[in-house]
């Protein structure tokens, strides 16, 4: 997700679609957790932008998400580690560790770390312009501290949410701490604000069967399928 044009909420295989001149645009990378589909074009990213910039790319992410990539991925085996790259004092690539519900200003925006229940430590992100708030929730599970963070959200607009698994695979949605419809169906009725929601996340393959059990089992909050080049104005 492209906030503006100079912050990425996750960097997966997306990033990839940028121009040159897009990504040299890009000064913040908000990460929701360390899964590769999250992160894997971090790398690639700060390799092709990194030496024509004229200052860091900082990576904003809960400390166990930072620990995992100066560990797993940043670690000179598997890839350079951009901290240290051209040198200490002018790299590439910066960290700066985020706080679950301590909110952050990014010339202006507000954006705020939400719980979120996942396999390994993750967050969403409310991002607020001020006038009006969108949530992502991020890879995530059932999760009453969710709710409770979303509903006390005065000016929120839209909801966008993961739903990984057709209902077939209820039981792999519960493992691997991923929705299903039935699961999201149970979760949405804790929600107490009347917003626009966008479902994301859908498995290859599944992403029609999915989302047709979605409008069977939660169609009354009209929820719609988070398309490409999506666009949200607020």
């Amino acid at each position: 997700m492209l906030l503006d044009d100079d912050v990425l909420i996750d960097a997966g295989t997306g990033v990839g679609n940028l121009s040159l001149s897009e990504m040299i645009k890009i000064d913040h990378i908000l990460v929701t957790h360390a899964h590769l589909d999250h992160v894997a074009f971090i790398p690639f990213l700060v390799d092709t932008v990194g030496s024509i910039r004229n200052k860091p790319i900082t990576i904003h992410a809960i400390q166990p998400t930072l620990d995992t990539l100066r560990e797993h991925l940043f670690n000179w085996h598997l890839w350079p580690d951009f901290t240290k790259i051209p040198n200490d004092i002018s790299p590439y690539m910066r960290y700066e560790t985020l706080s679950l519900g301590d909110t952050i200003l990014l010339d202006g925006r507000a954006i705020t770390p939400l719980p979120a229940h996942h396999t390994v430590p993750t967050v969403g992100f409310q991002l607020d312009s001020g006038l009006a708030s969108l949530v992502f929730s991020g890879d995530t599970t059932t999760n009453d501290a969710f709710w409770v963070a979303v509903n006390k959200i005065v000016n929120l607009q839209y909801l966008i949410i993961e739903c990984a698994f057709c209902n077939q695979n209820r039981d792999i949605a519960i493992r691997s701490r991923h929705f299903c419809p039935s699961l999201l169906a149970e979760e949405l009725e804790k929600l107490e604000r009347n917003v626009e929601i966008f479902i994301t996340h859908l498995k290859p393959g599944e992403a029609d069967v999915i989302m047709e059990e979605i409008d069977q089992c939660i169609g009354k909050y009209n929820p719609r399928r988070l398309e490409n080049n999506q666009l949200f104005e607020f």
